[in-house]
């Protein structure tokens, strides 16, 4: 961030003792607290919707989230002389959730569940992106065709080229599978009311902060309409990674999440064929095709070997806790 930014502290009604920077943003110690200066990408209406259902969430009292905060003219977003937007919110001074601590990562999702409620009473009265899996995954199967047809006519292959080629018939069969499998089943389920509800949008670790024994939630600049399962699919997808898609956990999870706020049958066939698509290969070949070719990380080999070596396991989870889920 451009330390050029600091000067836009000034259109605030607050004393800054000082400021640091921290992850592309900037750090602020005033005399309301913690509070830090970011880039906004969206428009006026947008943070204002944002900020409008930041404080319905507060006022139900269920979970703890950030405030934004306005300039002294009551404005939302700030422009430096760029024309680049910022926005002033409170910071928690805290840790990440530990993905590898059992009991945090089910505070986690009670906590999301908590939070899908409090939204779920919130009036929105804004334009949001609308997404859904169907959407997604023909936009993914585009790239990865395309990415498969690269491979084949390239010449000189690398071993992880060798590797990833050997492994893409497989995955992009599932993946087309899964696609044809979700669509035919959407269709015939397109007026579920959950479909639209909103959804944080980018519901990872790093954005569940524990600060004075108080756990917040943090960043909703993502904001959008979808199935709130997606929150959901977004966190288990990781902590799942990270245990070798363990049954137990998975199970857990899932359990804690509805102590909180009930799946319905539509949602969990739906967070079935999110986990089921092969996203984190997708992951794999999208950053592969994006970056440069003529020296390819070491760490790419190491993703794609821990995602045949789970592969698996995976199969394994979804057969196991979704066998009672009516898939066709």
């Amino acid at each position: 961030m451009n330390d050029r930014a600091v000067g836009l502290l000034d259109q605030y009604e607050i004393e800054v003792q000082r400021t640091r920077k921290g992850r592309g943003a900037i750090l602020c110690d005033t005399d309301q607290g913690c509070l830090i200066l970011k880039e906004y990408m969206g428009n006026a209406q947008r943070v204002a919707f944002q900020s409008k259902l930041l404080e319905q969430i507060r006022e139900d009292g269920k979970v703890g989230v950030e405030r934004i905060l306005a300039d002294k003219e009551g404005n939302l977003l700030v422009k430096d002389n760029d024309g680049v937007s910022y926005v002033l919110k409170t910071w928690y001074e805290g840790r990440e959730c530990n993905i590898y601590d059992r009991a945090e990562c089910v505070e986690a999702v009670k906590l999301l569940a908590g939070l899908h409620n409090s939204m779920e009473k919130a009036a929105c009265d804004a334009q949001l992106p609308v997404s859904s899996p169907e959407k997604e995954y023909e936009k993914h199967n585009r790239e990865l065709k395309k990415v498969r047809r690269f491979l084949r006519e390239k010449g000189q292959k690398s071993w992880f080229e060798i590797s990833l080629q050997q492994a893409f018939d497989g995955f992009l069969e599932q993946a087309l599978d899964i696609a044809e499998q979700w669509q035919q089943y959407s269709h015939l389920s397109k007026d579920q009311p959950e479909c639209s509800s909103l959804c944080h949008g980018d519901y990872q670790y790093h954005n569940i902060i524990k600060s004075d024994g108080t756990w917040y939630i943090i960043n909703f600049e993502k904001i959008l309409r979808d199935n709130p399962i997606r929150d959901l699919y977004l966190l288990l997808r990781k902590l799942l990674e990270k245990s070798n898609w363990s049954i137990p956990m998975g199970t857990e999870l899932i359990a804690a999440y509805e102590e909180v706020r009930p799946i319905s049958a539509y949602s969990r066939i739906d967070l079935y064929y999110r986990l089921a698509y092969p996203e984190k290969f997708w992951k794999i070949v999208n950053f592969y095709y994006n970056s440069r070719k003529s020296w390819i990380p070491e760490r790419n080999m190491e993703k794609l070997n821990k995602l045949l070596e789970q592969e698996a396991q995976k199969q394994d989870f979804l057969d196991t806790v979704f066998r009672n889920v009516k898939i066709r």
